[in-house]
């Protein structure tokens, strides 16, 4: 699938959204954390990704054209938490309290660990997989790991295994 092209607008509103939300974690924080790189390189159905070492937020192109106010309000600072989470805490639990403080003390965002996009635009060849209360789509990586015997995946909602049907 080809990367769609970004009205510049659209990264402008992306890009003020992170500097404004960077320079109230500094002002909060009292501290002066540099601006992290801005990549639309994401693919797959992940809204976007932080890169701790190359301290980088890679966003969704697809999810962030179909989602652009969620995109500004929530992802874009989800990821700035991961980076400034790991500039003062260093490397812990992806979203754990330090996190959590960092989105809802400082950045001021409810701290949801996922998105509800609709993933049709950006979900390839699934798999169904079912647990005790409900199908799931495991993406072909997750299919082929668990026929190579390499991993098996656990419901999030009953905990239960999940079984190719």
């Amino acid at each position: 699938m080809k990367t769609p092209r970004l009205p510049i607008a659209l990264q402008q509103a992306v890009m003020r959204s992170l500097r404004e939300k960077l320079a109230q974690a500094n002002l909060t924080l009292g501290r002066d954390y540099p601006e992290p790189r801005l990549v639309y390189q994401q693919r797959g159905t992940s809204a976007g990704t932080a890169w701790l070492d190359a301290y980088e937020i890679r966003l969704n192109p697809v999810l962030l054209m179909e989602n652009p106010q969620a995109f500004i309000d929530e992802v874009v600072p989800h990821e700035l938490a991961h980076l400034l989470v790991w500039k003062r805490f260093g490397r812990v639990a992806p979203h754990g309290k330090e996190w959590k403080w960092m989105m809802e003390s400082v950045l001021g965002v409810p701290a949801r660990r996922t998105h509800s996009f609709a993933l049709e635009s950006v979900r390839r060849n699934t798999f169904p997989y079912r647990c005790q209360c409900q199908q799931h789509q495991l993406t072909i990586r997750r299919h082929n790991r668990v026929v190579r015997g390499e991993a098996s995946y656990r419901c999030v909602k009953c905990g239960e295994p999940l079984v190719a049907e």
